[in-house]
């Protein structure tokens, strides 16, 4: 380790708040510049990243459209107060809505503000402004944000115990999770029972959220990822979602998707919930609308929920909530997704990376669960019975691959991966739309390298 990264880290360890971030690596990792597919240390060794910020990076680091658009705005209007109007903003509000009023048919408004969970707070008020309602349901595994009105409807007691008591703290669902069915059943006879199971809160009052005589459910809204994030990118059955909003209209209770980790084409469509044969009341997006450059965050609402006669100026307020940096990034970004069809490419690399990842598990008794749609895939490590959770090769793997030494056409490399799942255990692979064939197969080689070093079977 070179003096300038001991100092570095000296200095993190005691200036830096340990809160707001997570040290996943130990010791961290730094790094010093980034292009394309790869990040870069000190030593510009390439660091293969196949998790791209958490999926925000879809369209490659340092993409140099989206870095000009971002330069050009700060040339002209850089900053600017939300109280007023600019044109990137309204022509980014009008490009989502039209983009859901002419597929759908469905009119809706715009809301914008900084971070992902942010939003989400802002859609909790949408939801409790229309409803008058302070109860949610939510997804085990479900993750939304670690502000106090997200952390409320995020499934990991974790994020809520050191902050007292959550009174409003969603009531948890289990999620379609099929190769790990909390019931125990198996996806192709159980008739969809996880679905039953939910239908049964509202068979009579004693089971706790419907009084028939008033048709009205205690609960507001019901939060969805439609593929979960940080929960290991779980896949549901297609069937699953158009059951569960059929189900939520008839009593009345909002549809909310969290598209924070799953829009902007990561899984082959726009939105995500564009996959599962639904269109939900409410959506919240963020991280890739910029492609994790000067960050946007924001919702769209149906009509009816969001016009300034039932939710007037000031209902929520952000200083930078649409700030001029970030929607003429969005715009661009969206742009680029209206210029050419994403689709085909991004199903066409997704069934090759998932086909590597399916010879891998061959291959392997420790590569459990893998599956993926579009650009979202997943891996699970187990023990060698390819079922129960490997969460200590998980975390070997992880840091193995961010000590940059692994070796490939004469190369030195290194492997960015993220681990996530219920029992962190998953691999969540996002790689950039830019990747190609040869650097999934440059991937897997590595991933296989570091299965053999951490004495994988």
């Amino acid at each position: 380790m070179d003096q300038k990264t001991i100092s570095l880290l000296e200095k993190d360890a005691r200036y830096c708040s340990w809160g707001d971030t997570v040290h996943y690596a130990d010791p961290p990792k730094i790094f010093a510049s980034c292009d394309g597919n790869y990040l870069y240390d000190e030593q510009q060794t390439p660091y293969l990243d196949l998790q791209m910020w958490y999926s925000a990076v879809n369209f490659g680091y340092r993409n140099r459209r989206l870095n000009e658009a971002l330069k050009r705005q700060i040339d002209t209007l850089p900053q600017l107060a939300c109280q007023y109007l600019h044109a990137e903003k309204v022509e980014l509000a009008e490009t989502i809505c039209k983009y859901i009023e002419d597929k759908y048919g469905v009119k809706g408004r715009v809301h914008f503000n900084v971070g992902g969970a942010q939003a989400v707070e802002d859609s909790l008020k949408l939801v409790r402004n229309h409803t008058g309602k302070n109860l949610m349901f939510a997804f085990m595994g479900g993750y939304h944000g670690r502000t106090l009105g997200a952390s409320a409807i995020t499934s990991s007691y974790r994020y809520r115990r050191r902050y007292g008591h959550f009174s409003d703290r969603a009531q948890f669902v289990p999620f379609p999770y099929c190769f790990r069915c909390p019931y125990g059943l198996k996806e192709a006879s159980c008739g969809m029972y996880c679905h039953k199971e939910f239908e049964k809160l509202f068979e009579t009052e004693y089971n706790a959220v419907w009084d028939d005589k008033a048709k009205s459910c205690e609960y507001g809204a019901f939060y969805v990822e439609t593929i979960q994030g940080t929960g290991g990118y779980v896949i549901p059955p297609t069937e699953y979602f158009p059951k569960l909003a059929k189900t939520l209209k008839e009593r009345n209770v909002l549809l909310v998707v969290d598209e924070i980790q799953m829009g902007v084409y990561r899984t082959g469509k726009l939105w995500s919930w564009e996959n599962f044969g639904i269109v939900p009341d409410v959506f919240v997006f963020g991280k890739a609308i910029t492609n994790g450059l000067n960050p946007i965050s924001g919702i769209w609402a149906r009509e009816e929920l969001i016009n300034p006669q039932v939710f007037p100026p000031g209902s929520t307020h952000s200083t930078f909530s649409s700030n001029p940096l970030g929607t003429t990034t969005a715009l661009e970004v969206l742009r680029m997704t209206q210029e050419a069809d994403l689709e085909p490419g991004i199903r066409e690399k997704g069934a090759y990376f998932l086909q590597r990842l399916e010879e891998l598990k061959a291959r392997w008794k420790m590569v459990g669960d893998v599956s993926g749609l579009g650009l979202a895939l997943r891996m699970e490590m187990c023990q060698a019975d390819g079922y129960t959770p490997n969460r200590e090769l998980a975390d070997r793997i992880f840091n193995e691959g961010l000590k940059g030494d692994l070796e490939a056409n004469g190369k030195r490399y290194g492997l960015v991966l993220d681990v996530g799942g219920y029992y962190k255990n998953v691999f969540t692979l996002a790689p950039s739309f830019t990747i190609t064939n040869e650097e999934i197969d440059l991937g897997i080689a590595l991933f296989e390298q570091l299965l053999r070093r951490c004495g994988a079977q």
